[in-house]
């Protein structure tokens, strides 16, 4: 067991996440209001991320993918700000920006929770009009928090079953690596046997072009879910593209979806 963990730790900092420090890009550039704001977790570490007051009662609790950093993500945020008009709070995990520590999977759940703690203690949010919007592996994030503190909603954006459903499909268990590697990373982010437990309105967008996550992993996932729920398929995105590739279908759906969540009155509240 000591063994396996060891191995897990090395494959998730060589081949699951690719942070970057360097902050390259802000709010303030793209001409967004914003606060920095720095925040702790549950084990001691300080974490960074912005606020981006909108103008309704919703807010967004971003989680982002593996790589990059939040500066990576601006340009979406932007539109985002400029299309719905919710507020957005988006934030770096351990090790990425300039959040403290280094990213693991369980570390990642205790920022998730960190987060949104934060935002519920903020008052001028609406703890119970927070919507999460996880995008790859940031979905994982998303649905594991979803699991044990339902969000209004839940939107995610390029997800996957699971990782070991995606070690399954690029390394061939024939192989002798292969069967290691998928008893090793089989219940890691495991959306797949989580999200059934979600009872909230869930939206999945998936590019038909994703050469990263296969379009087949949103459907599997989605499948998997509790109603009411709904699946677009973005006709010409990829992977990281879908705000700019996939058109009027991802635009439209977001706002839509929104539309359709309970208003404050009839909120259900949050745990």
């Amino acid at each position: 067991m000591v063994l396996a963990a060891i191995i897990w730790t090395q494959i998730e900092r060589r081949y699951l996440f690719f942070p970057t420090s360097e902050i390259t890009y802000t709010p303030g550039q793209a001409g967004l209001d914003y606060q920095e704001i720095f925040f702790l977790t549950e084990d001691g570490l300080q974490l960074h991320g912005w606020y981006v007051r909108g103008a309704t009662d919703l807010t967004w609790l971003w989680f982002h993918g593996n790589g990059g950093n939040i500066s990576g993500r601006v340009d979406e945020v932007a539109l985002i700000h400029q299309r719905l008009g919710v507020n957005q709070f988006i934030f770096d995990y351990r090790g990425y920006g300039k959040s403290e520590g280094r990213p693991t999977e369980q570390g990642t759940y205790r920022d998730a929770r960190a987060a949104l703690k934060y935002m519920r203690e903020r008052p001028d949010v609406d703890a119970n009009r927070i919507i999460y919007f996880g995008r790859s592996l940031g979905s994982a994030i998303a649905v594991e928090l979803a699991s044990s503190q339902p969000p209004l909603a839940m939107i995610l954006v390029s997800p996957f079953a699971s990782v070991g459903d995606m070690a399954r499909l690029t390394i061939p268990s024939f192989l002798p690596v292969g069967l290691a590697v998928h008893r090793l990373v089989g219940n890691r982010y495991d959306s797949l046997a989580t999200i059934g437990r979600v009872n909230r309105p869930l939206l999945i967008l998936h590019g038909d072009q994703d050469g990263t996550v296969p379009v087949s992993q949103g459907r599997k996932l989605f499948e998997a879910a509790t109603p009411p729920k709904q699946f677009q398929l973005l006709e010409g995105a990829g992977h990281n593209d879908t705000y700019s590739r996939g058109g009027a279908a991802y635009w439209d759906t977001l706002t839509g979806f929104v539309a359709t969540l309970p208003n404050q009155d009839s909120a259900p509240e949050s745990r």
